[in-house]
């Protein structure tokens, strides 16, 4: 996916389903998404098992989220990413995007949403790419480097 094409996404995207979402200090998830709280985004944190995160309610499922999410943002083992696309094929919303942080591929899951209008994202953190392409900040001085961009 070319870097104009996920600074859209991120630009228009609102609101980010966090999938495996905990707010332990330390962990990326918490990094991740105390960012993009801060980022503007309006986060809706997603695990069975948690009550909340960052002071927000946990959902159980992407189906008992209160509204469309606009990216699925996984923050789980590769083996689970399947099932989760499954459950995004259930939805009676499609997000723009379904979105496996770093270290996370799953071609079954790429093939589960080929079909659909969903853009596929692997391996790639969604907090790194927003400081790239949409803030400016350059991950190697980790000063913001102002661009002029065409969209």
């Amino acid at each position: 996916m070319s870097d104009d094409t996920i600074r859209i996404l991120l630009h228009s995207a609102r609101t980010i389903a966090i999938v495996g979402a905990k707010d332990k200090e330390g962990q990326a998830v918490d990094r991740v998404g105390r960012y993009l709280i801060q980022a503007g985004y309006t986060v809706w944190p997603v695990h069975p098992a948690r009550r909340s995160a960052w002071g927000l309610p946990v959902f159980p499922s992407l189906a008992a989220l209160p509204g469309k999410a606009d990216i699925i943002n996984l923050f789980r083992a590769a083996s689970a990413c399947p099932e989760h696309a499954r459950e995004v094929l259930a939805l009676p919303w499609e997000p723009s995007a379904f979105w496996m942080q770093t270290g996370i591929r799953s071609p079954e899951a790429e093939q589960t949403l080929a079909s659909t209008g969903i853009s596929v994202i692997e391996d790639v953190c969604i907090m790194l790419e927003h400081r790239r392409l949409v803030a400016g900040v350059c991950e190697s001085d980790g000063k913001r480097h102002e661009r002029i961009t065409r969209l």
